[in-house]
Protein backbone atom coordinates (compact mmCIF):
# COMPACT_ATOMS: atom_id res chain seq x y z
CA UNK A 1 0.00 0.00 0.00
CA UNK A 2 3.04 2.06 0.90
CA UNK A 3 6.15 2.19 -0.59
CA UNK A 4 9.51 4.47 0.07
CA UNK A 5 12.39 4.09 -1.93
CA UNK A 6 15.60 5.46 -1.48
CA UNK A 7 14.16 9.03 -0.13
CA UNK A 8 16.38 11.89 0.85
CA UNK A 9 15.88 15.50 1.47
CA UNK A 10 18.04 18.17 2.55
CA UNK A 11 17.63 21.73 4.20
CA UNK A 12 20.98 23.78 2.87
CA UNK A 13 23.54 21.66 5.05
CA UNK A 14 21.14 19.91 7.26
CA UNK A 15 20.14 16.28 5.53
CA UNK A 16 16.41 15.89 6.90
CA UNK A 17 15.95 12.57 5.32
CA UNK A 18 18.56 10.44 4.21
CA UNK A 19 18.29 7.15 1.76
CA UNK A 20 15.16 6.34 3.81
CA UNK A 21 13.61 3.02 2.14
CA UNK A 22 10.63 0.73 3.39
CA UNK A 23 7.12 -0.61 2.87
CA UNK A 24 3.83 -1.42 4.70
CA UNK A 25 1.19 -3.80 3.74
CA UNK A 26 -2.52 -2.70 3.93
CA UNK A 27 -4.23 -3.27 6.75
CA UNK A 28 -0.55 -2.27 8.76
CA UNK A 29 -0.23 -0.07 11.15
CA UNK A 30 3.72 1.05 10.97
CA UNK A 31 5.46 3.15 13.71
CA UNK A 32 8.32 5.51 12.54
CA UNK A 33 9.69 6.11 16.37
CA UNK A 34 12.38 8.47 17.00
CA UNK A 35 12.66 12.12 19.03
CA UNK A 36 12.44 15.60 17.91
CA UNK A 37 14.37 16.23 14.82
CA UNK A 38 14.84 12.85 13.60
CA UNK A 39 13.66 13.70 10.52
CA UNK A 40 9.88 12.16 11.01
CA UNK A 41 8.28 15.34 9.97
CA UNK A 42 9.94 15.89 6.99
CA UNK A 43 9.18 12.40 5.86
CA UNK A 44 5.63 12.92 6.28
CA UNK A 45 5.68 15.74 4.62
CA UNK A 46 7.18 13.70 1.34
CA UNK A 47 4.72 10.32 1.80
CA UNK A 48 1.94 12.91 1.90
CA UNK A 49 2.90 15.26 -1.45
CA UNK A 50 3.38 18.21 0.64
CA UNK A 51 7.36 18.40 -0.32
CA UNK A 52 9.12 16.99 -2.77
CA UNK A 53 12.78 14.80 -2.20
CA UNK A 54 15.53 15.39 -3.87
CA UNK A 55 16.23 12.07 -4.65
CA UNK A 56 14.10 8.71 -4.28
CA UNK A 57 10.20 8.32 -4.58
CA UNK A 58 7.22 7.31 -3.28
CA UNK A 59 4.12 5.01 -4.38
CA UNK A 60 0.97 5.26 -2.64
CA UNK A 61 -1.27 2.02 -4.17
CA UNK A 62 0.74 2.34 -7.24
CA UNK A 63 0.12 5.84 -7.34
CA UNK A 64 3.24 8.15 -7.99
CA UNK A 65 4.04 10.68 -5.89
CA UNK A 66 5.09 12.64 -8.80
CA UNK A 67 2.41 11.73 -11.38
CA UNK A 68 -0.13 11.19 -9.10
CA UNK A 69 -0.19 13.13 -6.64
CA UNK A 70 -3.86 14.73 -6.88
CA UNK A 71 -5.20 11.49 -6.71
CA UNK A 72 -3.07 10.27 -3.66
CA UNK A 73 -4.65 13.16 -1.89
CA UNK A 74 -7.62 12.22 -2.40
CA UNK A 75 -7.38 8.77 -1.14
CA UNK A 76 -5.16 9.91 2.18
CA UNK A 77 -5.92 11.22 5.31
CA UNK A 78 -2.87 13.59 6.94
CA UNK A 79 -3.44 14.59 10.67
CA UNK A 80 0.07 16.78 10.92
CA UNK A 81 1.80 17.59 14.12
CA UNK A 82 0.69 20.91 14.93
CA UNK A 83 -3.31 21.06 15.41
CA UNK A 84 -3.84 22.51 11.88
CA UNK A 85 -7.75 22.49 11.84
CA UNK A 86 -10.33 25.96 12.17
CA UNK A 87 -9.66 27.05 16.15
CA UNK A 88 -12.60 29.66 15.51
CA UNK A 89 -14.83 26.93 13.69
CA UNK A 90 -17.18 24.49 16.28
CA UNK A 91 -16.33 20.72 16.15
CA UNK A 92 -19.39 20.45 14.16
CA UNK A 93 -18.47 22.89 11.30
CA UNK A 94 -14.82 21.51 11.08
CA UNK A 95 -16.10 17.80 10.14
CA UNK A 96 -18.90 19.17 7.89
CA UNK A 97 -15.84 21.88 5.91
CA UNK A 98 -13.47 19.04 5.40
CA UNK A 99 -16.34 16.21 4.24
CA UNK A 100 -17.42 19.28 1.95
CA UNK A 101 -13.90 19.27 0.39
CA UNK A 102 -13.46 15.39 -0.70
CA UNK A 103 -17.54 15.80 -2.01
CA UNK A 104 -18.84 13.44 1.03
CA UNK A 105 -20.75 14.00 4.05
CA UNK A 106 -20.43 13.42 7.49
CA UNK A 107 -23.31 10.69 7.45
CA UNK A 108 -21.83 9.01 4.56
CA UNK A 109 -18.71 7.75 6.07
CA UNK A 110 -19.84 8.28 9.83
CA UNK A 111 -19.32 4.27 10.69
CA UNK A 112 -15.23 5.37 9.92
CA UNK A 113 -15.30 8.09 12.71
CA UNK A 114 -18.84 6.47 14.92
CA UNK A 115 -16.47 5.55 17.85
CA UNK A 116 -14.11 8.64 18.18
CA UNK A 117 -16.66 11.40 17.54
CA UNK A 118 -19.16 9.40 20.82
CA UNK A 119 -16.05 11.39 22.47
CA UNK A 120 -16.32 14.50 21.16
CA UNK A 121 -20.36 14.75 19.71
CA UNK A 122 -20.27 16.12 23.64
CA UNK A 123 -19.21 19.17 22.56
CA UNK A 124 -19.88 20.10 18.79
CA UNK A 125 -20.95 23.05 19.34
CA UNK A 126 -17.83 24.14 21.27
CA UNK A 127 -15.18 25.76 18.95
CA UNK A 128 -11.71 23.78 18.03
CA UNK A 129 -9.48 26.66 19.80
CA UNK A 130 -11.24 25.69 23.21
CA UNK A 131 -11.12 21.88 23.25
CA UNK A 132 -8.69 20.07 25.38
CA UNK A 133 -5.60 18.56 23.53
CA UNK A 134 -6.97 15.29 23.60
CA UNK A 135 -10.14 16.17 22.34
CA UNK A 136 -8.30 18.09 19.24
CA UNK A 137 -6.79 15.26 19.01
CA UNK A 138 -9.75 13.16 18.44
CA UNK A 139 -11.43 15.95 16.26
CA UNK A 140 -8.21 15.92 13.90
CA UNK A 141 -8.53 12.65 13.67
CA UNK A 142 -12.17 12.47 12.51
CA UNK A 143 -11.40 15.31 9.87
CA UNK A 144 -8.60 13.61 8.07
CA UNK A 145 -11.10 9.85 8.42
CA UNK A 146 -14.20 11.93 6.67
CA UNK A 147 -13.36 10.82 3.20
CA UNK A 148 -12.52 7.53 3.65
CA UNK A 149 -8.90 7.29 3.07
CA UNK A 150 -6.84 4.18 2.04
CA UNK A 151 -4.06 5.47 3.76
CA UNK A 152 -4.07 7.38 7.27
CA UNK A 153 -0.82 9.36 7.71
CA UNK A 154 -0.49 10.45 11.70
CA UNK A 155 2.54 12.72 12.49
CA UNK A 156 3.21 12.64 15.93
CA UNK A 157 -0.65 12.36 17.25
CA UNK A 158 -0.33 12.11 20.62
CA UNK A 159 2.63 14.22 21.78
CA UNK A 160 1.43 16.44 24.79
CA UNK A 161 -1.60 14.27 25.28
CA UNK A 162 -2.45 12.98 28.35
CA UNK A 163 -1.76 9.29 29.49
CA UNK A 164 -5.61 8.13 29.41
CA UNK A 165 -6.22 10.16 26.11
CA UNK A 166 -2.99 8.86 24.66
CA UNK A 167 -4.65 5.02 25.36
CA UNK A 168 -7.96 5.90 23.91
CA UNK A 169 -5.95 7.34 20.68
CA UNK A 170 -4.22 4.45 20.41
CA UNK A 171 -7.63 1.79 20.65
CA UNK A 172 -8.89 4.03 18.23
CA UNK A 173 -6.17 3.57 15.75
CA UNK A 174 -6.87 -0.68 16.54
CA UNK A 175 -10.57 -0.47 15.60
CA UNK A 176 -9.15 1.58 11.96
CA UNK A 177 -6.83 -0.90 11.57
CA UNK A 178 -9.14 -3.43 11.87
CA UNK A 179 -11.39 -1.83 9.29
CA UNK A 180 -8.26 -2.55 6.65
CA UNK A 181 -7.15 0.87 6.72
CA UNK A 182 -2.96 1.31 6.33
CA UNK A 183 -1.39 3.53 9.40
CA UNK A 184 1.48 5.51 9.59
CA UNK A 185 2.40 6.52 12.73
CA UNK A 186 4.91 8.66 13.75
CA UNK A 187 5.83 9.12 17.87
CA UNK A 188 8.69 10.39 19.90
CA UNK A 189 7.23 8.20 22.55
CA UNK A 190 9.71 4.94 22.63
CA UNK A 191 6.87 3.07 24.25
CA UNK A 192 4.80 3.06 21.97
CA UNK A 193 6.14 1.53 19.34
CA UNK A 194 5.13 -2.30 20.93
CA UNK A 195 1.96 -1.09 20.09
CA UNK A 196 2.72 -1.21 15.99
CA UNK A 197 3.12 -4.39 13.88
CA UNK A 198 6.13 -3.19 12.60
CA UNK A 199 8.33 0.10 13.39
CA UNK A 200 11.29 1.80 11.69
CA UNK A 201 13.71 3.46 14.19
CA UNK A 202 15.24 6.47 12.85
CA UNK A 203 18.26 8.88 13.46
CA UNK A 204 19.41 11.84 11.73
CA UNK A 205 17.37 11.44 9.06
CA UNK A 206 17.92 7.30 8.23
CA UNK A 207 16.61 4.47 9.03
CA UNK A 208 18.42 2.36 11.34
CA UNK A 209 15.89 -1.07 11.72
CA UNK A 210 13.30 -2.02 10.36
CA UNK A 211 11.56 -4.97 11.97
CA UNK A 212 8.55 -5.72 14.46
CA UNK A 213 9.41 -4.62 17.94
CA UNK A 214 9.68 -8.19 19.67
CA UNK A 215 12.31 -8.68 17.00
CA UNK A 216 14.30 -5.05 17.67
CA UNK A 217 14.35 -6.58 21.03
CA UNK A 218 15.21 -10.66 20.61
CA UNK A 219 18.15 -8.73 17.98
CA UNK A 220 19.87 -6.89 21.37
CA UNK A 221 22.92 -8.68 21.14
CA UNK A 222 24.57 -6.73 24.65
CA UNK A 223 24.61 -7.62 27.94
CA UNK A 224 22.76 -4.93 29.44
CA UNK A 225 22.18 -4.01 33.69
CA UNK A 226 20.38 -1.86 35.65
CA UNK A 227 22.07 -0.10 38.37
CA UNK A 228 20.31 1.77 41.56
CA UNK A 229 22.53 3.70 44.38
CA UNK A 230 22.01 6.57 47.49
CA UNK A 231 23.64 8.96 45.41
CA UNK A 232 22.53 8.37 41.59
CA UNK A 233 23.80 11.61 40.38
CA UNK A 234 27.83 10.29 41.46
CA UNK A 235 26.60 6.97 40.27
CA UNK A 236 26.45 7.87 36.66
CA UNK A 237 29.72 9.50 36.76
CA UNK A 238 31.39 6.42 38.51
CA UNK A 239 29.94 3.84 36.41
CA UNK A 240 30.80 5.62 33.21
CA UNK A 241 34.38 5.37 34.55
CA UNK A 242 34.73 1.71 35.34
CA UNK A 243 36.78 0.31 32.35
CA UNK A 244 34.16 -2.63 32.27
CA UNK A 245 31.22 -0.54 31.10
CA UNK A 246 31.31 0.34 27.80
CA UNK A 247 28.69 2.84 27.99
CA UNK A 248 25.96 4.06 30.34
CA UNK A 249 22.31 6.75 30.70
CA UNK A 250 20.31 7.47 33.25
CA UNK A 251 16.62 5.58 32.41
CA UNK A 252 14.58 7.38 34.87
CA UNK A 253 15.19 6.22 38.55
CA UNK A 254 17.91 3.97 37.60
CA UNK A 255 20.87 3.75 35.04
CA UNK A 256 21.28 1.11 32.07
CA UNK A 257 24.25 0.18 31.13
CA UNK A 258 26.23 -2.14 28.79
CA UNK A 259 28.85 -4.30 30.35
CA UNK A 260 31.39 -6.52 28.31
CA UNK A 261 29.58 -9.87 29.41
CA UNK A 262 27.85 -10.98 32.41
CA UNK A 263 30.56 -12.27 34.51
CA UNK A 264 31.67 -7.85 34.32
CA UNK A 265 28.76 -7.52 36.49
CA UNK A 266 30.83 -8.29 39.90
CA UNK A 267 33.88 -6.39 38.88
CA UNK A 268 31.29 -3.29 38.08
CA UNK A 269 29.85 -3.93 42.04
CA UNK A 270 33.28 -3.99 42.97
CA UNK A 271 34.30 -0.67 41.58
CA UNK A 272 31.01 1.00 43.22
CA UNK A 273 31.89 -0.62 46.63
CA UNK A 274 35.15 1.01 46.69
CA UNK A 275 33.97 4.06 45.83
CA UNK A 276 32.07 4.25 49.08
CA UNK A 277 28.18 4.04 47.39
CA UNK A 278 25.70 2.65 49.07
CA UNK A 279 22.57 0.46 48.80
CA UNK A 280 23.90 -0.65 45.65
CA UNK A 281 21.80 -2.65 43.56
CA UNK A 282 22.78 -4.17 40.12
CA UNK A 283 21.24 -6.75 38.21
CA UNK A 284 21.00 -7.92 34.42
CA UNK A 285 17.57 -6.59 32.87
CA UNK A 286 16.24 -7.40 29.29
CA UNK A 287 16.25 -4.42 27.11
CA UNK A 288 13.57 -2.35 25.72
CA UNK A 289 12.61 -0.17 22.58
CA UNK A 290 14.51 2.58 24.07
CA UNK A 291 17.49 0.52 25.21
CA UNK A 292 17.54 -0.87 21.34
CA UNK A 293 17.56 2.52 19.89
CA UNK A 294 20.46 4.38 22.42
CA UNK A 295 22.96 1.32 21.65
CA UNK A 296 21.55 0.79 18.27
CA UNK A 297 24.47 1.02 15.07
Amino acid sequence: MVKVENISKAFKKVQAVNNVSFHAEKGELFGIIGPDGAGKTTLFRIMTTLTIPDNGTVFINNRSIFNDYMEIRKNIGYMPGKFALYQDLTVEENLNFFASVFNTTIEENYHLIKGIYSHIAPFKDRKAGKLSGGMKQKLALSCALIHKPEVLFLDEPTTGVDPVSRKEFWDMLYELKNMGITIIVSTPYMDEASRCDRIALIKNGAFIDVDTPKNIINNFDKTLISLKADNMRLLLKDVRKCRQIQSAFAFGAEIHAIVDNSKSIEHVNIHLQNLNHKNIEIYKIAPNIEDCYIWSR
